[in-house]
């Protein structure tokens, strides 16, 4: 058999994958290419990353542009090899002596594949393992170079990114739709070094100075004795932490809010939670907090949404998002500050910058937007990418500095650590997804995993064989300068007053919520306590309530069985709306919208309603009996969950255009879903009858009935832009 010389075959198996004739592509093909029948026997090149993948650029790991493709990173044989490129005959047998013989210590192969196997899983991350991932761009507006001289502030610059969402307390291997905080970091690649800004989808934190972390994740981790519950804080150990440590009562009751399991990342807010410091050209300082703000809007699942996923789609945030910028949804978030006057005493309107337990409400300090990250590429490796990209909070660039914030201090320190003990060494920043975009010359050598070649003899300063090279940088080559911050006072373990507050801000949020915003965080308080043995920790939480709110307090008792509570005489607090998830509009891209068929659909009319839907810049989803694609081969109308398989929780609304004669129940369980969860649902006139029938409810807000596929998406857009039903 001839040798094949590396050109890709342009031999294509299947049928192209697309929802219609006209050529749009449904999301979550596996591979570039659709497989043949049989197993190919005709060598050719690997496959090309399909064409939403993209790989980290192509950069030495010292910093430089090699200017090759990314894809000439992965592996290019077209024949199987040993690591160090010897090709292989086989990769089923082990060498033995005699054919029914033991196997042979010499059998090098079988000895690298084995051992590369047992230490191909490296240690994940104590908090934040299960993550999603994906490469974008960042383009700055230029309203932040008044305030910092960052040069990724520049009006109309770009600059590479990399975006890692997590939930904090499950394993890897744990559901994505859990109760729980979850991770917002992101990595710029600019020309001045690498910044990561690191944060949570909620603005404060569980405590406020580093030392306490390892109680709080103690106390959320499943318990030592029996290792669950997995990915939950319904349980003791969370509990007795959180009522006992009030500083926790803010976060906790952001995370017993419909903040705590997001509808999609994409409809996520972002905070890097602490008070960082700017500085301009002429060295004026401010005191900045950190905003990213989703274009989609914020959008949060209910309980029974949440539920459903976990059990039928554990993965439903990972792939929500993979699927959306396959289908060239891009998820877009605006990145703003607030900005305060770097006074000496670092407070504003009487709240401390210092404190990660506060936040400054919008209504006092406005968020002034700075520029606009898009999310363009799925990794191609989740390992080689989401797995090994490392975060700091303390990787920062000309023009931004850090403050006193105790919790912020002890993560600098923190996130170094835990990054040489995870990736097995100091020389994690030379792993591709790591390195910088701007040239490196640190005099660090050696070290595990050295992968840069470094020349010269002398590694010091000063020096003059290297002929006094690296040199040193100032102001105007874009040094980094450690702005001059007064210090005074003695050592001391205790904590400025204003700390002491735990419940104004609590109430602040709670006070601010909807009335069904807050009805559903009486409920998440309520089931997560019933999930605590001990009778004394669930009335101790019920206490502690009282000080943030008395009907928030006795609800909760009343769902556990417990006395009320009495009345105390509390502060009034003001409310803030921009904390509301409820009440305003927002752009309706990318939602998911359910179309619901038989096998005697009209395959022209729904390919006409899936090409308007896709054309609108939303993804639709044809749900029909069986797999078979509507109109046949020419014309036909492919289909992507069959009644059996599909559940509400894809679905942002429906619509109706024919149902089955004899439906399965999985069809009324739907409509019995969407009507509760409140999501909108258009129904043709001649499908109505027969979806009142087996559930659908005429009169429920969200069903509207329309004459023809033409008026669906006007019949569900103002509540596809409210993200619910919320009168439901």
């Amino acid at each position: 058999m001839a040798e094949n010389n590396g050109a890709e075959s342009t031999e294509t198996h299947g049928t192209p994958r697309q929802a219609t004739p006209s050529g749009h592509a449904l999301p979550g093909a596996p591979a570039p290419k659709a497989p043949a029948p049989e197993e190919p026997t005709q060598p050719q090149a690997p496959l090309p990353p399909a064409s939403d993948q993209a790989a980290p650029a192509t950069v030495t790991a010292t910093g430089n542009s090699t200017g090759a493709e990314p894809t000439l990173r992965a592996q290019q044989s077209t024949y199987l090899t040993t690591a160090q490129g010897g090709r292989l005959p086989t990769t089923d047998h082990s060498l033995r002596a005699g054919e029914r013989g033991p196997v042979l210590l010499q059998d090098h192969h079988l000895r690298e594949k084995i051992t590369h196997f047992d230490h191909e899983r490296i240690p994940e991350r104590v908090v934040h393992a299960r993550g999603a991932a994906a490469h974008g761009v960042f383009r700055a507006n230029g309203a932040a170079k008044s305030i910092c001289r960052a040069s990724v502030f520049d009006q109309g610059k770009e600059t590479e990114v990399f975006v890692r969402f997590s939930t904090v307390l499950g394993s890897r291997g744990s559901a994505d739709t859990v109760r729980d905080t979850r991770g917002f970091a992101v990595k710029f690649y600019t020309d001045q070094g690498t910044w990561d800004l690191v944060g949570n989808n909620i603005p404060v934190f569980f405590i406020q100075d580093a030392i306490k972390f390892p109680d709080v994740v103690h106390a959320a981790k499943p318990h030592p004795t029996r290792e669950i519950p997995q990915a939950q804080s319904a349980h003791d150990t969370f509990w007795d932490f959180v009522t006992l440590h009030t500083e926790a009562t803010a976060h906790t009751l952001w995370n017993m809010s419909d903040r705590g399991i997001p509808r999609s990342y994409r409809m996520m807010e972002g905070f890097g939670i602490h008070t960082f410091r700017m500085s301009n050209d002429d060295g004026t300082t401010s005191l900045v907090k950190f905003h990213w703000k989703p274009r989609l809007g914020v959008h949060s699942m209910v309980w029974e949404e949440a539920q459903i996923a976990g059990g039928m789609d554990p993965d439903f945030h990972r792939r929500d998002l993979a699927d959306a910028i396959e289908s060239g949804a891009l998820p877009e978030w605006d990145l703003g500050v607030q900005v305060f006057p770097d006074t000496e005493d670092q407070m504003f309107e009487g709240i401390d910058l210092l404190d990660p337990t506060k936040i400054v409400p919008e209504e006092l300090a406005p968020v002034k937007i700075i520029g606009t990250m898009t999310l363009t590429k799925n990794p191609t490796n989740y390992f080689a990418e989401t797995e090994q990209v490392a975060f700091h909070p303390g990787h920062l660039v000309p023009g931004i500095d850090v403050t006193a914030d105790p919790l912020l201090q002890g993560r600098l320190f923190s996130y170094l650590d835990t990054q040489i003990s995870r990736l097995g060494g100091p020389n994690f920043a030379q792993l591709p997804v790591n390195r910088p975009h701007a040239q490196v010359n640190d005099m660090q050598r050696d070290g595990m995993h050295q992968s840069a070649v470094h020349a010269g003899v002398a590694p010091y300063k000063p020096n003059s064989l290297d002929g006094g090279c690296p040199f040193f940088a100032g102001a105007d080559q874009g040094a980094l300068i450690d702005v001059p911050v007064a210090i005074k006072g003695e050592a001391t373990r205790e904590k400025p007053a204003s700390f002491e507050d735990h419940f104004s801000q609590a109430r602040l949020f709670y006070r601010s919520l909807a009335p069904v915003e807050q009805e559903h965080t009486a409920s998440a308080y309520a089931f997560e306590l019933a999930k605590c043995y001990e009778p004394v920790i669930r009335q101790r939480a019920v206490d502690v309530l009282t000080q943030v709110d008395q009907e928030l307090a006795e609800s909760v008792a009343a769902k556990l069985g417990l006395p009320a509570p009495g009345p105390l005489d509390l502060d009034p607090v003001d409310v803030s709306p921009a904390l509301s998830q409820v009440g305003s509009e927002w752009p309706v891209s990318g939602r998911q919208i359910a179309v619901l068929t038989c096998e005697e659909s009209d395959p022209h009319a729904v390919g006409a309603l899936v090409d308007q839907i896709f054309d609108a810049g939303l993804v639709p989803l044809v749900v029909a009996p069986t797999g078979e694609p509507l109109g046949g081969e020419d014309g036909a109308v492919a289909i992507a969950r069959t009644y059996f398989t599909a559940r509400s929780i894809e679905f942002d609304a429906a619509v109706v255009v024919d149902l089955p004669a004899e439906p399965e129940p999985a069809v009324g369980v739907m409509f019995g879903e969407l009507q509760r969860q409140g999501k909108a649902v258009a129904v043709l006139d001649s499908a109505m009858e027969a979806a009142v029938a087996i559930g659908l409810d005429r009169e429920y807000e969200g069903t509207s009935r329309i004459a023809s596929t033409g008026e669906a998406l006007p019949a569900l857009r103002s509540a596809l832009s409210r993200h619910r039903v919320w009168a439901r």
